[in-house]
């Protein structure tokens, strides 16, 4: 492994970017790797110790971990324009090709062989899902402190119908307060002193939040004037704004809060086509998080008036994408001067610890909902908790959902090829 550190030339990180950017599979974990091996190892561009440094502190964030990281790896070269460059090559080619794919869906879904063909995407991202719940418990839950909050956001979610915002903010504020009561419950140590820092970038910071803050509020304010407070478009940048702000844990986490209230709450797409969704999103370079473009997509192609059903999908995907990754920006650019002092922040460490175990809980219900919706096709809804109705059960789901299962934790294939054996499964089983 590399140990010195050299700096490129804008050129050349912009070509290394554009390259992560376009290899970016597999979610997160996949993605830092890929970034690690890219700036630390083969190139030098970044130390192994500030490369940690900035991964703890984009968890600390909320949105995507891996292009906040990206970005503030960008801004750390080459000031804002590298941070620009590196966070948008790793967002754009993902964004274009879920555009693309989000296109042929709002067409195509009708069709008996499409339907086909995600029958088989919906088994194997269940597969997936699951995957991840079990991943991330493994890292998340080393304390029985951890492990208890885990199983209270799951109950919290799943029987009492709590809001996702609540739980995951409730159980940040108090790993904050037990961190500094007993910071051993969440398995992190003791902070020190900060150490002595140049003068604080206050200036640096504001100028960020005035800036980026007009950036996120520009489109919003135009649609607005232009179609009103009831128009889809209105709505759609209204409610990604919000999930921007609690897009903590990564996009599992906020699938469930983000499919409640798509499916129930606004009617945009059904239970279906949300597992849908985030098979395309698995399938793309870039952030899983990308998913969200999707549902922008659809909501605005259903709902087109006064634009026809594309273009009407296009604005909808683009305003998705802008309010989705332009408080990433934010975040980073506000932040990142500040990096070495919050690293020693004890009550934010335990924030984090105590978020992180909750995720799990978030997950878990979003891996119930998705079982339910995807191998069942009718609930009882008469009881305090609703249940299938196993009559209803898809067999053909079922048998694709155990094919993935084997696949991901037998086999250890990845994603791509997990979802591509699913799909021509879902098209073979339904001529049957």
């Amino acid at each position: 492994m590399t140990t010195s550190t050299s700096t490129p030339t804008f050129a050349e990180a912009v070509r290394v970017f554009a390259r992560i950017g376009l290899l970016s599979f597999g979610g997160p974990a996949g993605q830092i790797a890929l970034m690690h091996r890219e700036l630390v190892d083969e190139r030098g561009w970044i130390s192994e110790d500030r490369f940690l440094h900035a991964l703890n502190f984009c968890h600390l964030l909320p949105g995507p971990e891996a292009q906040q990281l990206a970005t503030w790896i960008g801004w750390k070269l080459h000031g804002t324009k590298g941070g620009l460059a590196a966070g948008l090559l790793f967002v754009l080619p993902g964004a274009l090709v879920m555009l693309a794919l989000s296109a042929l869906y709002g067409f195509a879904a009708h069709l008996t062989w499409f339907a086909a063909l995600f029958l088989g995407i919906k088994a194997a991202v269940l597969a997936i899902v699951i995957q991840a719940l079990i991943r991330i418990a493994g890292r998340a839950l080393n304390t029985g402190f951890k492990r208890a909050l885990a199983v209270a956001a799951f109950a919290a979610l799943f029987l009492f119908n709590l809001p996702f915002p609540l739980v995951v903010l409730g159980a940040g504020a108090l790993g904050m307060a037990v961190a500094a009561w007993r910071p051993d419950l969440l398995a992190i140590k003791p902070g020190t002193a900060a150490p002595p820092a140049s003068a604080r970038p206050w200036r640096q910071s504001l100028h960020a939040v005035a800036i980026w803050g007009v950036l996120w509020a520009a489109p919003l304010l135009a649609v607005l004037i232009m179609l009103g407070p009831d128009h889809v478009l209105w709505k759609i940048g209204l409610f990604f704004s919000k999930l921007a702000v609690v897009t903590f844990g990564g996009a599992y986490a906020v699938l469930a809060y983000m499919a409640q209230q798509a499916v129930q709450g606004f009617g945009w797409l059904s239970p279906g086509e949300m597992a849908d969704g985030l098979g395309l999103a698995e399938t793309t370079p870039g952030p899983l998080i990308m998913v969200t473009q999707f549902v922008g997509y659809l909501a605005a192609f259903r709902a087109p008036a006064p634009f026809s059903p594309l273009a009407a999908g296009i604005l909808g995907a683009t305003l998705t994408t802008w309010v989705t990754f332009v408080p990433c920006f934010l975040w980073i650019f506000t932040f990142a001067p500040w990096i070495e002092r919050l690293e020693h922040a004890v009550r934010l460490k335990g924030g984090l610890a105590a978020l992180t175990a909750a995720v799990v809980g978030v997950i878990a219900n979003l891996a119930v909902w998705f079982a339910g919706h995807v191998l069942f096709s009718r609930w009882d809804t008469s009881g305090f908790i609703n249940l299938p109705v196993w009559a209803s059960l898809d067999w053909r789901a079922a048998v694709l959902a155990a094919l993935s299962l084997v696949l991901v934790f037998r086999l250890k294939w990845n994603v791509i090829r997990v979802l591509g054996v699913a799909a021509a499964g879902g098209l073979l089983l339904s001529l049957m």
